[in-house]
């Protein structure tokens, strides 16, 4: 059986989206979803129930603002 892993990345925003990653994100949020739609759908919920409703700064660096990306990645589960 297949299951899925949605990844919310936080990275600073002096990075380019295409170069945030987990090697690079300031914060990783991540769980266990279904199927492929539940990376896409709930994130809204996630984001507003966490501190990531906040504009985020990384230290003390007022210039150091953050932005979230969301990847999927496929995992395999044990029957």
């Amino acid at each position: 059986m297949n299951g899925f892993q949605a990844i919310i990345l936080v990275c600073l925003s002096s990075t380019p989206q295409q170069d945030c990653s987990e090697n690079n994100a300031v914060d990783i949020l991540a769980t266990r979803v279904n199927n492929e739609l539940g990376c896409a759908s709930g994130w809204q919920e996630i984001i507003a129930r966490s501190a990531l409703k906040e504009p985020m700064t990384a230290g003390n660096d007022p210039n150091g603002a953050t932005y979230i990306k969301t990847l999927c990645k496929r995992i395999k589960t044990d029957p």
